[in-house]
């Protein structure tokens, strides 16, 4: 029987829950580096459970859409085409700080 895959909680600032598969959520440089960097403790290796007080709901939610994206195409050749990442106009500057900072 397979291993079930391991979820990762995200919560926002203002409350938001989002859940996602451990290897997706891996897709976040700076998740990564809470989850695995073995020289560093952080209480979210256990509770497997981060959370993100200056990211809005909204904002945490296109991201984790990404990391989704990013996780489906990540080894797409050139011979598959890739569509394009829908941004809204309206969040592009507060999305573009969320995926700095998530490193993403």
């Amino acid at each position: 029987m397979p291993e079930k895959q391991q979820r990762i909680k995200l919560v926002s600032g203002d409350g938001v829950e989002i859940f996602l598969d451990r290897e997706i959520a891996l897709m976040s440089g700076t998740v990564k580096r809470m989850l695995e960097d073995r020289n560093i403790i952080f209480a979210e290796v256990s509770k497997n459970e981060i959370s993100f007080p200056e990211i809005s709901g909204k904002i945490l939610l296109e991201v984790t859409k990404y990391l989704f994206y990013k996780w489906k195409y990540s080894d797409s050749t050139v011979y598959r085409q890739i569509p394009e990442f829908p941004i809204e106009p309206e969040i592009a500057l507060e999305l573009m700080m969320a995926a700095d900072y998530l490193d993403c």
